[in-house]
């Protein structure tokens, strides 16, 4: 049986480690979230990224805007919080409403302000190694391998997706850790076949379940970045949990593993801002 990696764990820890650090200082730290409209998905997403704010002694500001909101009125909130000295920090929930150009968005937040890491910038830093701002998802693997002990060098990863948010920032981390790196994608030959070279392999595809055991060499490090919903509407990741399990060394449980790491890494990026602007 796999050893589990547990993200939930992981979090509250690091959370911890924030507010301790924030009291020791006696730092003012401000995270500014945006959502437009009403998806009730986001508005979870929200009311989380809320509570670890008030955990890590954060001071959120929440502005909530029309879905009918446009790009125009977007970005005057966005230069507005740019200007205000208490925002350490600027997230613009996404999905985004369809007449909202994502990427005007992203690149309007001052990159100081990037906690995450969206900015075409800042992600070409951490395509060069040097990056003080993370990818979160991402940011969350390298930290849950780390306090897992869970050596990257030399070992053959696979990423499986090939997103801007966390495929290729992903694959540029592990890179940076000296591991070997092939990325996948849907038009990727033999994919099980390749997926089966993996000492550690990160699905991030967002298909339920689709990672089975034939995808997974015995002992592998599995690290699930899927939140899907699969039968009876029951939260899952994008790895077979129940045919994974018993094969991986390590793997990630969905919900309580990549997910709470993100958050924490959002608020570490938060607290990471706050420094950079007192520079």
């Amino acid at each position: 049986m796999a050893k589990i990696l547990d993200g939930k764990a992981m979090s509250a820890a690091i959370k911890d480690e924030i507010k301790a650090e924030i009291e020791r200082e006696s730092l003012r730290v401000g995270l500014a979230v945006i959502l437009v409209g009403a998806d009730p998905a986001s508005q979870i997403y929200v009311n989380w990224k809320k509570k670890d704010c008030e955990e890590c002694g954060i001071k959120s500001f929440e502005h909530v805007l029309p879905e009918e909101t446009t790009t125009e009125e977007l970005l005057a909130l966005i230069d507005t919080l740019n200007a205000n000295p208490e925002i350490n920090g600027i997230l613009v929930q996404q999905p985004l409403p369809k007449q909202i150009n994502v990427t005007t968005v992203n690149e309007r937040i001052n990159a100081l302000k990037d906690v995450d890491a969206f900015r075409a910038d800042t992600v070409g830093s951490i395509t060069i190694g040097n990056f003080t701002l993370a990818s979160c998802t991402p940011a969350g693997v390298m930290e849950m391998l780390r306090r897992g002990n869970i050596p990257v060098a030399g070992k053959e990863c696979v990423v499986v997706g090939r997103s801007n948010i966390v495929g290729k920032p992903m694959a540029m981390m592990l890179l940076h850790e000296h591991g070997t790196v092939t990325i996948c994608h849907s038009r990727t030959a033999n994919l099980a076949e390749v997926c089966r070279r993996a000492d550690i392999l990160v699905a991030a595809i967002g298909k339920a379940n689709f990672i089975t055991a034939d995808y997974v060499k015995k002992g592998a490090v599995i690290i699930d970045v899927g939140m899907n919903r699969g039968e009876g509407n029951k939260v899952c990741g994008d790895v077979d949990f129940a045919s994974v399990e018993p094969l991986a060394g390590w793997i990630t449980p969905v919900p309580g593993g990549v997910g709470p790491m993100t958050r924490a890494m959002l608020m570490k990026n938060t607290l990471t801002a706050r420094k950079l602007q007192s520079l």
